[in-house]
């Protein structure tokens, strides 16, 4: 049973254990590759290429950097308003690559029971942007009312695999659900409800989401924005929707979640919307106590307002913030950053 939750395969569990004060005393170098964003709140990185993908929320547009120079790709999403106080303008909001050229968008600009998942084929670097709405591939979706159940919105965090994909729903709080989709290569099914996440924790907001080692859905709670450390890390059967494993993590509101590639670890971003100088990307450590799996986190860096994370082949990580403008300024504060030596 231990093997079976382990957080990825056995070795990886064995690496948080044994790397960790390695890493915690490495060198992390931060770089901003882009600024000026507007409330940025997903990355990806295109198959092939390298590309950097982000969702570029407020601006209701998604956009490619090439040699460190922003480019659109997908413009002319709506917006909608999260939050409440501060709030922040939103557009698309996870993104994920099925292939080279298939990117999966999780909508954010609409009001709930009327946001899709949206299927894309990008056009190559330097062509002209396509449109959200007329240029969508495919459109699945929406979650409207279904008797008792409330409509579904805000599609934040997306993850895939070889046979789905994977998005968590911020609409319906009393269900906090993770929906899902059925594929066959490019060939979908229906948006449904899959996995009812307050239910099964008790927290609200499954915002985070990403697929471990073991094939497991692995998803940050975010919690109560207005609730200090109430973040949950959980693992969930992908054949049966099962809930496998609950821990608390001590973090405020996790965004992100991913695992890095070299060495199986997994880190996450903390939005902390309550403290924001507690902001920042964490490394979850696998650690037992009185024989029971708990979690153990590690800061590696201080962020601002931080809302995605992926990994690239070479380890270095990318992340979006939200940031905050000095007093004074009027401009974007969002950035894309690049984090590496982790």
């Amino acid at each position: 049973m231990k093997k079976y939750l382990a957080w990825a395969c056995g070795c990886v569990a064995l690496l948080s254990i044994t790397l960790a004060a390695n890493i915690a005393s490495a060198e992390v170098k931060t770089e901003t590759i882009v600024s000026g964003l507007n409330n940025p709140c997903g990355v990806a990185i295109q198959p092939e290429t390298g590309h950097v993908f982000v969702s570029d929320s407020g601006a209701g547009k998604i956009i490619r950097v090439v040699n460190g120079k922003a480019e659109d790709v997908i413009v002319g999403s709506g917006k909608d308003i999260y939050g409440k106080g501060p709030m922040y303008d939103i557009g698309p909001l996870g993104i994920a690559f099925l292939d080279k050229n298939t990117l999966v968008v999780g909508d954010g600009g609409y009001k709930d029971g009327d946001e899709y998942v949206r299927i894309f084929t990008v056009p190559e670097a330097g062509k002209p942007a396509i449109d959200f709405d007329k240029d969508a591939k495919e459109k699945i979706g929406p979650l409207a009312t279904e008797g008792d159940i409330k409509p579904e919105g805000n599609l934040y965090g997306v993850a895939v695999t070889s046979t789905a994909i994977y998005v968590t729903c911020n609409g319906d709080d009393t269900k906090g659900w993770v929906a899902k989709i059925e594929r066959n290569g490019t060939k979908f099914g229906k948006l449904t409800r899959s996995i009812a996440t307050k239910e099964e924790t008790e927290v609200d907001a499954p915002v985070a989401i990403t697929i471990n080692a073991e094939g497991q859905i692995v998803v940050g709670q975010m919690g109560e924005i207005n609730k200090p450390k109430d973040g949950l890390l959980t693992f969930y059967s992908a054949k049966t929707g099962k809930k496998l494993l609950n821990l608390e993590t001590g973090l405020f509101d996790i965004t992100g979640l991913a695992y890095a590639p070299k060495t199986g670890l997994l880190y996450a971003t903390d939005f902390a919307w309550m403290e924001p100088s507690e902001g920042g990307l964490y490394r979850l450590d696998q650690e037992n106590k009185g024989g029971k799996q708990s979690v153990k986190v590690a800061k590696v860096a201080k962020l601002d307002k931080p809302t995605a994370l992926t990994f690239a082949d070479d380890g270095s990580v990318y992340i979006t913030i939200i940031g905050t403008n000095k007093e004074g300024e009027t401009g974007k504060a969002g950035a894309l950053l690049k984090l590496s030596g982790l």
